[in-house]
């Protein structure tokens, strides 16, 4: 299934990079990150903890937004500086007519799952229930995501400066082209895998493009074209955020694993554990010959620490829940 976002000249004069995260987006997605059993070397050392850290008030969101398939839009309001103090301000000024459109379209698109009884009063317009659900969206995101955000945002602006670079150097079409491996650019149409078939036309408006540090697989953007059309992507995470700041080099987990990996194939499984990528985006990030990332990915295959699954036209490489294992420095038992 595709995402078709057409544009016009006027909407390349138009397209942006946000240089920050949005705290609303990273609110919902990392929502999907813990409620889904992914094995990720990129967030379960997080997951482990903001575990024990969601507010009692988070309850109140996970209807609204459902850890697959659509989420309401109003809880990812569009606002000039992505803050969180924004976001949940444009929230509390969400009008009555989004709110039971939004509502309505989650009865619609998940037609098996009841609504709470308390999101008729949301439907409603209620003042109450509205604030209601923006203090759950500050509370956990004072809880989950404010620890992290200084190396959230440090991260997404090290995406940021990439793709700004890659724009100087060869124009949105390069920008386009790499956003993502399912990424598939001829003027005037940008197609990207998506769960479903969307058509997305900007009619002279121009694109946010907004690097997002819990957005997993595929980009997301909004169900009603009738917002500011955004395009919210997958950035490629340092693998230190895995196991907290400062834990590269020295002594610890990577030079065990290299010694019995080998420093290529031990680099190869970690970016490969990032987050679904191709072989050639893989010989890219390592600065390989694709031949080369190629036979090391079989190799990790071979030996369980990875899969590889077509995807249409890409063949996209993951980790195992043993190759996750590995790079955590557990010891699993590899008899039994």
């Amino acid at each position: 299934m595709t995402l078709r976002i057409h544009f016009t000249g006027a909407d390349l004069a138009r397209t942006r990079i946000s240089p920050e995260p949005d705290a609303m987006w990273e609110v919902m997605l990392s929502l999907h990150r813990l409620r889904r059993g992914e094995q990720t070397l990129v967030f379960g050392e997080w997951k482990q903890n903001a575990l024990g850290r969601v507010p009692a008030l988070a309850r109140l969101l996970t209807p609204l937004a459902p850890s697959q398939g659509y989420a309401a839009d109003f809880l990812t309001p569009r606002t000039g500086s992505g803050s969180m103090e924004a976001g949940v301000e444009s929230l509390r000024r969400t009008p009555r007519d989004r709110l039971r459109a939004d509502l309505a379209e989650l009865v619609r698109r998940h037609p098996g799952r009841r609504l709470p009884r308390w999101t008729a009063d949301l439907a409603a317009g209620s003042a109450q229930a509205v604030q209601a659900v923006a203090g759950a969206v500050s509370a956990y995101f004072a809880a989950c995501l404010s620890p992290y955000w200084s190396r959230i945002r440090g991260q997404v602006g090290q995406d940021r400066t990439r793709r700004s670079r890659v724009l100087s150097e060869g124009g949105w079409e390069s920008v386009f082209s790499t956003l993502h491996p399912s990424a598939r650019w001829t003027f005037p149409t940008l197609e990207l895998a998506y769960p479903a078939e969307h058509d997305l036309h900007l009619q002279g408006r121009g694109l946010v493009l907004q690097p997002s540090f819990f957005c997993r697989k595929d980009p997301v953007t909004l169900l009603d074209e009738g917002l500011p059309p955004i395009l919210v992507y997958p950035i490629e995470h340092d693998p230190a955020w895995a196991h907290g700041e400062g834990s590269s080099g020295g002594t610890g987990r990577r030079p065990t694993l290299a010694g019995l990996l080998g420093p290529t194939r031990t680099r190869v499984l970690e970016v490969v554990a990032l987050g679904d990528c191709t072989t050639s985006e893989l010989a890219r990030r390592l600065g390989l010959p694709p031949s080369t990332a190629s036979r090391q990915v079989t190799i990790l295959r071979d030996a369980g620490l990875a899969t590889s699954q077509r995807h249409g036209k890409v063949v996209l490489h993951a980790v195992t829940a043993l190759g996750v294992a590995l790079l955590n420095g557990h010891q699993p038992n590899l008899i039994a």
